[in-house]
C-alpha cells in the first residue's frame, strides 16, 4: 500500500541518519534468546525481534494511523535529516556497520554512501509508488 512505502521509506532515511550520528550501536539487529538467524530467515522462530516487528508494520497502514499523520512523519523525518547533512563536515567519515548477516563481517560505511544509498532507497521507491497510482488511476506519467 502507499502509506506503507511512505513509511518505509521514513523508517529506512531515520535508521540510517542515525547511524551516521550514533553509528552501529543505532541499529541493532539482535535474536531473542534461543532464535537463531536460520530460524528467524525460515519464519520459524519462536519469537520475533521488536526491530523485526516494527520492520514488518512499515509496509502496511495500522489501525488508528491516518495518512496525513504518516506523510506528517515523513516530513519530520526529512526536516531531521536536513539538519544533519547540513551538520556533517566530512562526508567521508565512515562507521562499522552492525553484525547481521546481511553485512560483510567488518565493512563499513561512509556518511557520503550512507547519503547516496537513502537517495536510491526513496527513488525506487517513489518509482514503487507511481507504479500503484498508475494502477489506481490508470494514468501513465510523461
Amino acid at each position: 500500500c502507499l502509506g506503507g512505502l511512505v513509511k518505509h521509506v521514513a523508517s529506512t532515511e531515520e535508521s540510517w541518519l542515525r547511524f551516521v550520528v550514533e553509528g552501529p550501536s543505532a541499529m541493532s539487529f539482535e535474536l531473542p534468546e534461543g532464535v537463531t538467524w536460520e530460524d528467524f530467515g525460515a519464519g520459524t522462530a519462536s519469537t520475533y525481534p521488536q526491530w523485526a516487528i516494527d520492520r514488518q508494520n512499515d509496509f502496511q497502514v495500522l489501525p488508528g494511523e491516518t495518512l496525513a499523520g504518516i506523510l506528517a512523519r515523513y516530513e519530520e523525518v526529512a526536516a531531521r535529516t536536513e539538519k544533519v547533512v547540513a551538520s556533517l563536515t566530512d562526508l567521508s567519515v565512515t562507521h562499522p556497520l552492525p553484525e547481521a548477516p546481511w553485512n560483510e563481517p567488518g565493512a563499513v560505511r561512509s556518511v557520503r554512501r550512507v547519503l547516496i544509498h537513502v537517495i536510491a532507497e526513496t527513488t525506487q521507491h517513489a518509482g514503487h509508488a507511481d507504479i500503484l497510482r498508475e494502477a489506481v488511476d490508470g494514468q501513465t506519467s510523461t
